[in-house]
């Protein structure tokens, strides 16, 4: 495959630890490629200096964005412009539909393709999609692609009016070879939950489901690996329920930390929900993670989680909200390990064939180069 071209990634972020697969496309993709962050718009470049170069331009942009509350600030479009074409970028891969939404018109203005990926919020928060509504249009205009990480997500996208035969199915994917087979024949009777402390992660249902699964089952365990703004809240819940020896809430650990943890599980648990502000799961990580590494899955028919979570069959999903049948779905992998090692490998399997990070990436890389040409 030609990867003779440049390609520009804009995220909102700097860095951010929940964001592997943002990580994942700045090093697998295809291309020479530079990288913007700064926001819902970039202001600065991967060496973390700003874009726009004046002194006067800056503050124009910061009077104009903080006391003017604009999105459209010309200065700081044309210096992405300008960025643009000094760069030679072929083509600008924007993370999240605000960001994709916001450098359409610098993109317009340079000539230049846009590809934008979408993940969750940026599709499903009602009241950020409303802030950007116009936005979003014209980015549905002009760009040339639009990633959907579900086949939900591909039904909302059209019903907000993006073009259907623009639009692409392509979830995040995982390196199965960096999650490898684990032997969870032995394990202990400890489920693992991780995810930012989230509405729509809803921590408090897991806790719940795993009093029933802890009330049969004393010696069971359950490790949340995570922060964010519930976390308290799940902390209190915990020490409501008597559960302070059996739930470990671990905070943020790092990827070598999570494998560990993998090795000495049973099963994993995400309790997915649709929150009061609409916002949604696009396809989660860690379920990915945790099925490439031989773990059964129990969580819920949500987003993209009922595409790769096949029920019965790789692990149980049952309704959001439904706790008594998350605990159900808990009890059956703690009552029989054969069974978790059967559903976990078939996971494995599911991710290989379906989901392996570099197929994700070949197809993200064609979307590209056919934007380009």
């Amino acid at each position: 495959m030609d990867s003779g071209y440049t390609l520009c990634i804009i995220k909102p972020n700097r860095s951010s630890f929940s964001e592997t697969f943002v990580q994942a496309h700045i090093d697998m993709l295809a291309g020479n490629k530079l990288v913007l962050y700064g926001g819902a718009f970039p202001v600065y470049d991967n060496e973390d200096k700003p874009l726009i170069k004046s002194k006067w331009g800056l503050l124009s942009y910061l009077f104009q964005k903080k006391i003017l509350k604009r999105k459209s600030i010309s200065v700081r479009t044309n210096a992405l412009k300008g960025y643009l074409l000094e760069h030679k970028v072929d083509a600008v891969f924007a993370e999240y539909g605000m960001v994709g939404a916001m450098v359409t018109e610098a993109c317009k203005h340079a000539g230049i393709p846009l590809i934008i990926h979408y993940h969750g919020a940026d599709v499903y928060n009602r009241a950020a999609v409303s802030e950007y509504k116009d936005l979003y249009h014209d980015a549905f205009n002009y760009a040339s692609a639009f990633i959907s990480v579900s086949a939900d997500m591909v039904e909302k996208l059209k019903e907000m009016g993006a073009p259907a035969d623009k639009i692409y199915n392509a979830s995040c994917g995982v390196d199965t070879e960096d999650f490898p087979l684990v032997d969870i024949s032995k394990s202990p009777l400890n489920f693992l939950a991780i995810g930012r402390f989230v509405e729509k992660k809803s921590p408090s249902s897991v806790i719940k489901a795993f009093k029933i699964v802890a009330d049969k089952f004393p010696d069971a365990k359950l490790w949340m690996v995570g922060d964010g703004p519930l976390f308290e809240d799940t902390k209190k819940l915990v020490a409501d329920l008597k559960l302070q020896s059996q739930v470990t809430l671990a905070g943020v650990l790092n990827k070598a930390q999570i494998k560990e943890l993998i090795k000495n599980t049973r099963a994993y648990v995400q309790h997915s929900v649709t929150a009061a502000d609409g916002d949604s799961e696009g396809t989660p990580v860690s379920v990915l993670e945790a099925s490439s590494s031989g773990l059964p899955v129990v969580s819920t028919r949500h987003a993209g989680i009922k595409e790769a979570v096949i029920d019965g069959v790789t692990g149980f999903l049952t309704a959001e909200h439904d706790i008594d049948g998350m605990a159900q779905g808990m009890i059956k992998l703690a009552e029989s390990p054969e069974l978790a090692v059967k559903l976990g490998k078939a996971g494995r399997e599911h991710m290989i064939y379906n989901y392996h990070i570099k197929s994700r990436i070949a197809l993200l890389d064609s979307i590209i180069q056919k934007s380009i040409k």
